[in-house]
């Protein structure tokens, strides 16, 4: 069995990998869609680590008009 911190790192991490993911995925699809996010977009989206907003961001993504129009949606969308 493992000690409480060392499982704490372990969530830490996946989280930190799950956000990492979605976050590519989000300008994958924008760039699929020819929606070219800006290297501060890039970077804002990149460095999000909040999983609802990013999860809200992937509900989205495929209806905007636009990456400012993405970044702009609210967290409980």
């Amino acid at each position: 069995m493992h000690s409480p911190f060392l499982q704490e790192i372990r969530a830490e991490g996946k989280a930190e990998g799950e956000a990492k993911g979605k976050a590519e995925a989000l300008l994958a699809v924008l760039a699929a869609r020819g929606l070219a996010a800006t290297e501060a977009q890039a970077a804002a989206v990149l460095a999000c680590r909040d999983l609802a907003r990013l999860d809200a961001w992937l509900r989205v993504v495929a209806s905007v008009t636009s990456v400012d129009q993405l970044l702009a949606a609210p967290a409980a969308a």
